[in-house]
């Protein structure tokens, strides 16, 4: 019951902050599943696996929640969304797909390096030339497939380089944060895709699991997440942000350092 309990927790803290920055939760979400699954026993050389994996399939669902709201706000440039999803969903794929050939150890890594930069991009909030526009149709392709591959690469739903893009082109911020809630679904998608492919088969993996995809855990988040996201959208369009931003971004260094020392 404790593990449910632990599920719960993290979903909560998912969905508020999905909805609040455009996020997909997962450098908050994979530290966590990551001591879960230490506490839990489960192979110490499928953790890593087992976690992104599992963030991504509950990204899904979250991002439903939190698009939805932000939907409903007005706060989407859907021109933006679309001309990235191409890039993508094939972004998406390939990062996946090359995560499940690496260990442990160098997968924790380049997560690690990944979320640190993230946090940094949180930090620094740049202000873009008020001349900057979007590209155009193949540029955005291009944009898309970093995003993704990257976002593969942490289980985390592209807000972390769509909005400073969105941003970077004069986007405001109430529609870059409401654009990277709609993004995170097909990132979510085609890594969830990639991922639960190349655990398919795999020998040692838990009980319960669907390629490194760990049901339980993806259904205890999902079921505290999606109630959540709509009060973190509610509250970016109330609070003033930059605080919590600041505060987001230490704790994403910290948690990230301490699931690295861990698995290494």
């Amino acid at each position: 019951m404790e593990w449910w309990l632990g599920y719960a927790v993290i979903g909560a803290a998912v969905g508020f902050f999905a909805g609040l920055l455009g996020i997909g939760g997962g450098a908050i979400m994979v530290p966590l599943l990551v001591m879960l699954f230490e506490a839990q026993g489960m192979p110490k050389e499928q953790i890593m696996h087992l976690a992104v994996g599992s963030g991504m399939v509950s990204i899904l669902f979250t991002s439903i929640s939190s698009m939805r709201a932000h939907a409903l706000r007005g706060s989407v440039r859907w021109d933006l969304a679309l001309a990235l999803t191409p890039g993508i969903l094939v972004g998406g794929l390939l990062g996946s797909s090359i995560t499940a050939l690496i260990s442990t150890q160098v997968f924790a890594g380049l997560f690690t390096l990944v979320v640190f930069f993230a946090a940094t991009n949180i930090l620094i909030d740049r202000k873009p030339k008020p001349t900057r526009q979007l590209p155009g149709a193949l540029g955005s392709t291009l944009v898309g497939l970093v995003i993704s591959f990257v976002s593969a690469l942490a289980a985390l739903g592209g807000a972390f380089l769509t909005i400073p893009f969105a941003l970077y082109c004069n986007v405001p911020l109430l529609s870059a944060i409401g654009t990277a809630a709609i993004v995170g679904f097909p990132i979510a998608l085609a890594s969830s895709i990639g991922f639960i492919a190349a655990g398919w088969g795999q020998s040692g993996l838990p009980p319960h699991s669907f390629g490194y995809v760990y049901l339980p855990a993806v259904l205890g988040i999902t079921l505290a997440s999606v109630l959540t996201a709509p009060l973190g959208a509610a509250a970016a369009h109330r609070l003033p942000t930059k605080y919590l931003k600041r505060i987001f971004a230490l704790l994403l260094y910290a948690l990230a350092t301490k699931m690295m020392v861990s698995l290494w």
